[in-house]
């Protein structure tokens, strides 16, 4: 019997299904375009190979083509009928998650990996800040995807995929040496890996090293096809760095090339988090208001999240309407999240309202409700999903409401609380804000 990339038997006889389902998995492994192409020829060498049609479905997912993703999904479940009990849990598991249905799908991941513990597209959707771990709303879920990831690690070697998404669960619990020392020889064995690169600037910027991240995305940006998951995301993470440096051109232009709705393809969750984040630290920073911008924004984010229900999406499109001065459809929203937390139908709780009404409270210059709600919030944001890098956005925020109150020695206490992150956060660079 033939076996995939990580020595699992599957139920073809193809070669030609077999090598074009291995480099459309690994596509979507490492988020770069072509899985499509790839996926399209194991399905042509043989129709009736399950595998190729969830793989496609989870790639479809991720770029946000819910409908196509959820009937390749069907398919594939279909298929599976015939197949091995392996294989029929494997489509179950990642087929659960495209379907909805996440709190399953995280308990049938986990018991699927009891028996078949390298089976990596398995595990792939529990990875990672936006993944089942990332979305659960779960205090402890950073911890929680670092004990799942390290007690797997023996199964998997020196392997690119898993060596990159451990490093990322390491960066993201505090263990910074751990992840450069797991990320850098992931790198080395797939150089064009988008998520590997992805971690590696996190890691990077977690340490404090924003003049090494901008360097290693000038360098590697440039191969990576705009079609590829993370173009948009890693866009903001130059125009990200750039901006904590000073560099002000080079961060807009970055940020219209590649970050702002129409700039550069993204699914719709990184598309109005990265930018209504950088737009907004952009005026920490001492920028002017762009209203074009922020409109384009909230216009965006409204027309793909037009209810309330995806927290970390929810979370940025409140800063969109804060900023355009549309109070209205904050309270909206704020309501809905509300609505959804009594019904017990919005995993991070009461963190994401709280968020919103203290950046309406800085938005107002009522800087001590908004250190009260930006205080009250800061020990939960974990909760909403993203990293913390994505996640410093609150904290930011309260230490310029901080120098706005004139409470600087609060300010600098905070700033100071940073340190064991080893970032930088200049005092001087939140002052005009």
């Amino acid at each position: 019997m033939l076996v995939d990339r990580y020595g699992l038997p599957v139920s073809t006889s193809s070669q030609a299904a077999l090598d074009a389902y291995v480099a459309g998995a690994d596509c979507v492994l490492a988020a770069v375009a072509g899985y499509r192409e790839h996926l399209g020829r194991a399905i042509e060498a043989d129709p009736a190979f399950a595998l190729p049609y969830v793989a496609l479905a989870r790639g479809l997912f991720l770029d946000a083509e819910v409908k196509p993703a959820r009937e390749e999904a069907a398919r594939a479940r279909d298929l599976a009928q015939a197949a091995t009990p392996r294989e029929q849990s494997h489509v179950h598991a990642i087929a659960l998650a495209l379907e909805g249905k996440p709190v399953d799908a995280l308990a049938a991941t986990r018991g699927h990996l009891v028996d078949w513990p390298r089976d990596a597209m398995v595990l792939a959707p529990a990875t990672g800040v936006f993944g089942l771990v990332g979305f659960s709303g779960r205090q402890e879920r950073e911890q929680e995807l670092y004990d799942l990831l390290t007690g797997l690690a023996s199964h998997y070697g020196e392997d690119w995929w898993f060596s990159c998404v451990h490093a990322f669960a390491a960066s993201e619990s505090g263990r910074l040496d751990e992840a450069w020392r797991l990320i850098e020889p992931s790198m080395a064995a797939n150089p064009r890996n988008a998520h590997g690169a992805h971690i590696r600037v996190h890691v990077l910027h977690e340490m404090g090293e924003m003049a090494r991240a901008l360097e290693y995305l000038g360098a590697w940006m440039p191969g990576l096809d705009k079609r590829s998951l993370l173009h948009c995301h890693l866009s903001w993470h130059v125009a990200l760095t750039a901006l904590a440096l000073g560099k002000l051109d080079r961060a807009w232009d970055a940020y219209r090339s590649g970050v702002h709705p129409g700039g550069s393809w993204g699914p719709p969750i990184n598309v109005v988090s990265d930018t209504a984040a950088f737009l907004w630290r952009a005026e920490l920073a001492g920028e002017p208001r762009r209203p074009d911008l922020w409109r384009e924004v909230q216009d965006y984010a409204l027309q793909f999240f037009p209810k309330a229900g995806v927290p970390f999406a929810d979370a940025h499109t409140v800063v969109a309407c804060v900023a355009n001065g549309d109070f209205a459809t904050l309270e909206r929203l704020v309501g809905e999240m509300r609505d959804r937390i009594a019904a017990g139908k919005f995993a991070p709780g009461s963190v994401v309202p709280t968020i919103a009404e203290a950046f309406a409270a800085y938005a107002k210059n009522d800087w001590n409700a908004a250190i009260r709600l930006f205080d009250q919030a800061l020990p939960e944001t974990v909760r909403i999903g993203g990293s913390r890098a994505q996640r410093d956005l609150v904290e930011h925020t309260l230490i310029a409401a901080y120098l706005k109150a004139g409470r600087p020695e609060d300010a600098r206490r905070l700033i100071g609380r940073r340190t064991d992150r080893r970032a930088t956060v200049g005092v001087a660079g939140y002052a005009s804000g």
